[in-house]
């Protein structure tokens, strides 16, 4: 299922156990993401199509969390930097990075640990801190080799050249500026109170995609 058919499926299924006894009963509805374009935005609503090409409107609430996501380079990695590695698995049991965000140190230990990760098929996400670099294989020339520990392991992540590289900065006081449309989102969204809700993003400025 689409996560605009099971943003839609949970709102249906809210919508149909709205009565008090239900509401204690039900567990808390479920967070998806959705990756896309705003098309349209006011003060309590935006308008997403999904990179599926789908088409969401979410309830925009004043105090939803925005967060901008700006590139760096592999250069600003260092031993010890606390990173989330967006990979595929491959043969030899290392994973090959798609994406590196670097967080804040404010950020450091957010979900650490190695899991699944719903960016494409098979797709798994290491939030670690770096603690070794070195110059990646021959097999991936120009490229860097990350070992990222984590409380219950550790996982050899390969950066090829061209990886994008980002950290995220607090995008809330600049919202009029960001949350526009034509910018490029990951929204995390959730049914509350009967409607689909966006209750976090991360959004690039100036067209840049968060390739997250």
């Amino acid at each position: 299922m689409s996560r605009i058919r099971f943003l839609a499926a949970s709102f249906l299924v809210a919508a149909s156990t709205t009565t008090p006894l239900a509401g204690l009963a039900q567990a808390p509805e479920p967070t998806v993401r959705v990756r896309g374009v705003i098309e349209q935005v006011d003060s309590k609503s935006l308008t997403v199509k999904d990179r599926s090409g789908e088409v969401v409107t979410l309830v925009r609430p004043a105090d939803m969390n925005v967060s901008e996501v700006v590139p760096l380079t592999m250069a600003d990695i260092k031993p010890n930097s606390f990173v989330g590695a967006g990979a595929v698995p491959q043969p030899d049991g290392t994973q090959r990075a798609v994406e590196v965000l670097v967080f804040p140190e404010a950020a450091r230990g957010t979900g650490e640990g190695f899991r699944p990760w719903d960016y494409m098929p098979n797709g798994t996400m290491t939030n670690a801190t770096v603690a070794t670099l070195a110059e990646a294989p021959s097999s991936t020339p120009g490229g860097q080799k990350m070992v990222l520990r984590y409380k219950e392991g550790e996982q050899t992540v390969i950066v090829p050249p061209g990886t994008p590289i980002v950290t995220f900065k607090p995008g809330s006081a600049d919202q009029a500026a960001l949350v526009v449309a034509g910018a490029k989102v990951v929204v995390t969204a959730q049914v509350k109170d009967g409607k689909p809700t966006a209750m976090r993003m991360l959004v690039g400025r100036n067209g840049f995609t968060p390739p997250l």
